[in-house]
């Protein structure tokens, strides 16, 4: 049987392992006011066992792209899937920080397959003019599961305890890995994909976009002047997504003294705030293209230019004398980054091609993890010092500094649709 739209229902199938990626991860901050009591954690021991995290994904982020791209994605993201699912849980065995910090690098090295592959497949599935779209449903699922998780957790806490929460958030994800083992297929052999549709995607991709059977090479996507224009500044922008996901329940609780039955009712409005900056930064690019008639790059680097204006929210958080108020500017924060985020995801899979993809999306987010972990750990030994609202400041100053560079490293105008990336330019110095 023939699906219309087929290709809509496979980004669907990648959000919801997006989403539960994104609740496995988020049960930490979460539970964390809880552990730093029952595990007796100093902030300082939570910034360590959330940078070997941030640790374990860096490295693992291109790694994981490679393998990606070698061994494909049905068998390859099921793998990792499971792994996560199964790091997640083994939370619930910890005793001390350092055991706490093991289990979280599994985890780390398990999750980072999941920007690889979900572009992978959107830069398969999706024909140029519909990827920013396609990326925007994706990385809403980041702000679902992160959304999901404050009320999740606390509930499991509250009712049985912290080791149970890290049981089902972490074992939900095995529905995922059935349904992905026996719905996805990639668009060449997929039964239900209609003639069509098949050639609306061929037909809209580039040329030289095509999957090529050459295997990728890092040394040939490092020496693209392309590659750090989208690598730096995803650097730039990742320790602000890394602060919502890692930080807000703790900063909730030490400076506006909010309680966990709180942070379970009002944790989640940033991350919601999240989700319609991926859906909305989705299809801004489009607009731009045809409100100002600006080709396609140009219009993801709007995008970006956008949301990092945007960042001016969470900079002007402690102005804030409400704790509702600051809740609110987490929530214009949480906007501006995932629309800058889905800008740069895609801004990947238009300049590299199909073989490469996953490889070039993955080292783009180890660059950028490098740059949430050494925020993390810059966040952990000044907190309690300078204060949070310093820091706060800087996610806007590295934002802007990102969107200069975007503009001046990304260049490369298609002379048409069906041409992007295949006549790219490089940048002026």
């Amino acid at each position: 049987m023939k699906i219309k739209g087929l290709r809509w229902w496979i980004v669907g199938l990648i959000m919801l392992g997006t989403i539960f990626n994104y609740l496995a991860r988020s049960s930490l901050s979460v539970a964390a006011p809880t552990l730093t009591e029952k595990l007796q954690l100093t902030t300082q021991q939570y910034s360590y066992v959330v940078a070997a995290f941030q640790a374990a994904y860096t490295v693992m982020q291109p790694i994981a792209g490679l393998i990606l791209d070698w061994v494909g994605l049905k068998i390859g993201f099921a793998l990792f899937a499971v792994g996560w699912a199964v790091a997640n849980m083994l939370h619930g065995f910890s005793t001390s920080w350092q055991s706490l910090a093991v289990f979280r690098g599994l985890l780390g090295l398990t999750e980072a397959a999941i920007f690889p592959a979900g572009m992978k497949t959107i830069s398969q599935w999706f024909p140029a003019r519909e990827r920013s779209v396609a990326t925007g449903w994706l990385n809403s699922g980041t702000s679902v599961g992160s959304m999901l998780a404050p009320p999740l957790v606390v509930f499991c806490i509250i009712t049985f305890n912290w080791q149970t929460a890290f049981a089902v958030t972490g074992a939900i994800a095995l529905i995922w890995v059935a349904l992905w083992l026996a719905f996805y297929h990639a668009p060449k052999d997929h039964p239900n994909l209609s003639e069509q549709e098949r050639h609306l995607i061929l037909d809209g991709q580039e040329a030289s976009k095509q999957e090529t059977g050459a295997r990728p090479s890092w040394r040939h996507i490092l020496g693209e002047r392309r590659f750090w224009g989208i690598g730096i500044p995803r650097l730039l922008a990742e320790p602000a997504w890394q602060t919502f996901s890692f930080w807000i329940p703790l900063y909730l609780v030490s400076v506006r003294h909010m309680d966990l039955k709180e942070i379970a009712m009002f944790g989640w409005l940033p991350f919601l705030a999240a989700d319609l900056g991926c859906v909305v930064g989705g299809y801004l690019a489009p607009y731009f293209m045809k409100r100002f008639k600006v080709s396609l790059i140009t219009s993801r680097k709007l995008v970006v230019v956008t949301g990092a204006l945007l960042m001016v929210g969470p900079a002007c958080i402690g102005l804030a004398e409400s704790p509702y108020t600051a809740i609110a500017l987490f929530c214009v924060g949480g906007f501006a980054h995932q629309a800058i985020s889905g800008a740069l995801f895609t801004l990947a899979s238009d300049v590299f091609g199909q073989h490469e993809v996953a490889t070039a999306t993955g080292l783009t987010g180890m660059l950028g993890w490098i740059g949430g972990l050494s925020f993390s750990l810059v966040v952990g030994a000044l907190a309690t010092t300078i204060g949070y609202n310093p820091l706060f400041f800087c996610l806007l100053v590295f934002d802007l500094l990102g969107a200069v560079i975007v503009w001046r490293m990304v260049a490369g105008e298609p002379a048409a649709e069906g041409d992007i990336g295949r006549h790219a330019e490089p940048a002026e110095a």
